[in-house]
């Protein structure tokens, strides 16, 4: 709601910012609490009516669980992460929630027969539906009532559906969770039987080309002389014979060329001294032998000769035995050096051989390359069909533990109960919509009513747009048909104080020579002013001042209505037309020292009843008789009368009626007086908010409440 002016001073201080904000907002709610009760009660009713008219329905859910962790093809592979992705989930909600799937719960539940898509397969023209557009319709009404979601970040998918039968939204639920399972199982033991299908014929044909391939490299292998070692050892015949022939080669080359070093020793040594200088002969046991007996012959000759002399039997028999002994010694020295000979020549000879063997596998196994090339070349395809069929194999296991899994990756975590209380439309929650609704509802209506509103409400207003100061704020009266009856009958109220703040302003406070005549006038009609004039003239006569109330609104004769004496005798008429005296025209009032002159009835003349001076000479008379004479002058916009009036008086007020009277219609009035010279000395509101203490009135507020008497 906005306040369209700003708070009003209080005592004379700054109000703005929040605390005046509240403050004007406080006083726009008591002045139009009535229009916002009636704006609110009229929504809350219209509101309250539409949501008991409104169908309920009910709303069940079925949710589901997609669990990755229960595919055993997941599970074979221990590096695959077991989750699932966002785009995934999204795919299954999809799913969940398509056109197909719609179909399926249709022809399920049999709902083309169903009383609530009647409405649905309604056709006012052309031909009637066919089955499968029934079908489809129908499928478009559930989707329309169907909610799929994913529940947080879970592997929960939530299937809500809202029917205004209770029961039927809980089968149509559970029925799109079951359409669901089963479509997801059934789809994939199909494509899995039909991809075991297909790896079965593609292992056939894979081992046919497997065992092709390895018959012809066993084949080749045959043919060429290739043959399979253990590991990685691998290649012909010749390959293998010529390793060890090799080596065989070279220890023969080296034991023949040692036996021809020691034969060309030998030979040497015999042709410098003899065999015994060979060393194969000092080294033999047999020549050390001989030696050695032939050592001990030769001690036993010496002895022998020396006894017996040389031609003794005995020294005979020992020489015989000596000769033999040195016979023995060259036979074994020459067999040694045969020896030698004999054993370089065998060694060479065996050196011939495997050279020669040599030589022959070399020239083999360079006609053996190509065969190997071409061995190897088999052998990789061969690999390479093997390594297809083991992966093939693998993918044609899988297939088939998919195609025999019985084992869901969705399942029914919690079937749809049938709901006891409908979930929609929320009751409470609505009406308390509504009234929200209708709340803001009348603070619009209070909002443009307060835009449309070109009255003023602060003393700051009237004197910015006035130039004059506030003299009084006279409060709103309710429950008296004369609010200037208060004054009498409660003298300690806000009216009564009000009134004598303006007593205070006019008069004055101090000894000067107070104002004699003094006017009350407005603007325009209906603000007041003849109330004002009243109770103004009652407040100066109940303080000890002889007072006169002269009505001059003579074509309203507003005062004599309001006091029920009109048609009762003369008076300011008769008086001004000379048909009466003065004092047939003054009537008391009915309060001490307060005199009256009336007009009696309305009077309508095209005439100038106040020229001529007869309204100068009757102010004239009544200054002799009393301390104050009140004028009830005519509004001054639209008509003349006031102002003539208002240059007669002393002093005049204002009257503006707060909130309501247009700024505009005061200026035009004050330029009206000012210019005629009649002496304006503020402005009275009027009809003011008693409550409203950002009104320009300082003189009440809640502190001062309890200095007033109730009113």
């Amino acid at each position: 709601m906005e306040i369209l002016h700003e708070a009003a001073p209080r005592g004379g201080s700054d109000a703005s910012g929040l605390p005046g904000l509240v403050t004007q907002v406080r006083d726009t709610l008591r002045r139009r609490w009535l229009t916002l009760a009636i704006v609110t009660a009229a929504i809350f009713a219209l509101g309250v009516t539409l949501v008991l008219m409104m169908t309920p329905q009910y709303s069940a859910t079925a949710r589901l669980r997609i669990d990755p962790a229960r595919n055993p093809l997941a599970a074979a592979d221990r590096n695959q992460q077991e989750a699932l992705n966002p785009e995934a989930i999204d795919t299954e909600v999809t799913v969940l929630s398509s056109l197909d799937m719609a179909r399926q719960v249709v022809r399920k539940l049999d709902l083309t027969h169903n009383p609530l898509f009647a409405k649905v397969l309604e056709r006012t023209e052309g031909p009637a539906l066919s089955a499968n557009e029934r079908e489809d319709a129908v499928a478009n009404a559930l989707l329309q009532k169907l909610a799929v979601g994913r529940e947080k970040l879970t592997y929960i998918l939530s299937v809500r559906y809202s029917a205004p039968d209770a029961l039927m939204s809980a089968r149509i639920a559970n029925a799109f969770a079951k359409s669901y399972i089963e479509s997801k199982t059934g789809s994939r033991q199909g494509t899995a039987e039909r991809q075991a299908e297909w790896f079965r014929q593609r292992l056939d044909a894979l081992g046919r080309e497997v065992a092709a391939a390895d018959a012809r490299v066993a084949q080749y292998r045959a043919q060429a002389g290739i043959v399979q070692g253990g590991g990685l050892t691998q290649g012909t015949i010749t390959d293998q014979q010529i390793a060890p022939l090799s080596n065989q080669l070279a220890t023969a080359e080296s034991d023949a060329a040692a036996a021809r070093a020691n034969l060309s020793a030998a030979q040497s040594q015999v042709r410098r001294g003899g065999a015994d200088e060979v060393s194969q002969v000092l080294d033999s046991p047999v020549i050390t032998d001989l030696r050695r007996q032939r050592a001990e012959v030769l001690r036993s000759m010496g002895e022998v000769q020396a006894r017996y002399g040389e031609r003794h039997p005995e020294s005979i028999r020992v020489r015989d035995q000596l000769a033999a002994l040195d016979a023995q010694l060259r036979e074994e020295s020459s067999r040694v050096v045969n020896s030698l000979r004999a054993t370089a020549a065998a060694a060479q000879a065996r050196s011939d051989s495997l050279r020669g063997a040599m030589g022959r596998l070399e020239s083999q196994q360079a006609s053996n390359t190509r065969n190997a090339v071409l061995a190897d070349s088999l052998e990789r395809e061969a690999a390479a069909k093997r390594a297809q069929y083991e992966r093939m194999s693998q993918l044609s296991l899988e297939s088939t533990q998919s195609a025999q899994n019985q084992i869901a990756q969705a399942e029914i975590v919690d079937a749809a109960q049938v709901p006891t209380r409908p979930s929609w439309p929320n009751k409470p929650l609505l009406f308390a919509l509504s009234l929200i609704l209708g709340l803001g509802a009348g603070a619009g209506v209070i909002f443009i009513q307060e835009m449309l509103v070109a009255g003023m409400r602060t003393s700051e207003e009237v004197q910015t747009r006035l130039g004059l100061p506030m003299i009084a704020a006279v409060p709103k009266v309710a429950g008296f048909a004369n609010p200037a009856d208060l004054l009498l009958e409660k003298p300690t109220s806000l009216f009564a104080e009000s009134l004598r703040n303006a007593r205070a302003s006019i008069v004055g406070v101090r000894g000067q020579l107070p104002h004699k005549v003094i006017a009350i006038t407005s603007a325009l009609p209906a603000e007041g002013k003849t109330t004002t004039a009243l109770a103004f003239a009652r407040t100066l006569a109940i303080n000890n001042a002889r007072t006169l109330v002269l009505e001059c609104d003579v074509r309203r004769a507003a005062m004599s209505e309001v006091l029920g004496e009109r048609s009762k005798g003369a008076g300011l008429v008769e008086l001004l037309r000379e048909e009466v005296t003065l004092d047939q025209a003054i009537t008391p009032s009915g309060t001490e020292r307060l005199d009256q002159l009336l007009v009696r009835t309305p009077y309508f003349s095209s005439g100038d009843l106040f020229g001529d001076g007869a309204m100068e000479d009757l102010l004239g008379a009544l200054r002799d008789r009393y301390d104050h004479i009140v004028l009830d002058l005519p509004p001054i916009v639209g008509l003349a009368d006031g102002r003539f009036l208002a240059v007669l008086a002393d002093a005049t007020a204002l009257c503006v009626r707060w909130d309501a009277t247009p700024p505009a219609a005061a200026s035009s009035a004050l330029q009206s007086l000012q210019g005629d010279g009649a002496n304006v000395v503020g402005v009275i509101f009027t009809m003011v908010d008693p409550d409203a203490e950002a009104i320009g009135g300082l003189y009440y507020s809640k502190k001062y409440s309890s200095y007033y008497q109730a009113g």
